[in-house]
């Protein structure tokens, strides 16, 4: 038996880039970071040493996160793991590692005015991919 997922809650370093496959499959890429904290071995202080991961989603909700966030939002990411291997033209091997989202819900929540730092629903709720996670449409 194999398991691949993973839940991240950290801020987006990067606006999202919304592109189209020739099909016409919406793509959202974004990146986010994630403190991790370790002890430093020189000083004896405790730091916050940040993660980078590049989050990937499809569909129309690909195209919500693309409106919905920026930059330094603060997001919690449900989703799996995808390794993917390439060769650059000059014949190195490349990988990478990305986040395949089947959710992002935003964690910044409100700003001091009391409006929303991003243009979402106000329920809050979360906005899967493809639907709800048991394949009902979300209302939004």
């Amino acid at each position: 038996m194999s398991v691949n997922r993973v839940v991240l809650i950290g801020n987006l370093t990067r606006d999202p880039e919304l592109r189209s496959t020739g099909g016409g499959l919406s793509i959202v890429k974004m990146g986010i970071a994630v403190n991790d904290r370790r002890k430093n071995q020189q000083t004896g202080e405790w730091e916050d040493v940040p993660n980078f991961f590049d989050v990937v989603a499809f569909g129309q909700q690909a195209e919500k996160y693309a409106e919905w966030f920026r930059k330094g939002n603060k997001v919690a990411v449900d989703g799996k793991l995808r390794w993917s291997q390439w060769e650059t033209p000059e014949g190195e091997k490349r990988s990478k590692v990305e986040v395949m989202a089947d959710w992002i819900e935003s964690m910044s929540g409100r700003d001091s005015n009391g409006s929303r730092d991003y243009d979402a629903p106000s329920s809050g709720a979360a906005a899967p991919v493809g639907g709800g996670r048991d394949g009902e449409e979300i209302p939004f």
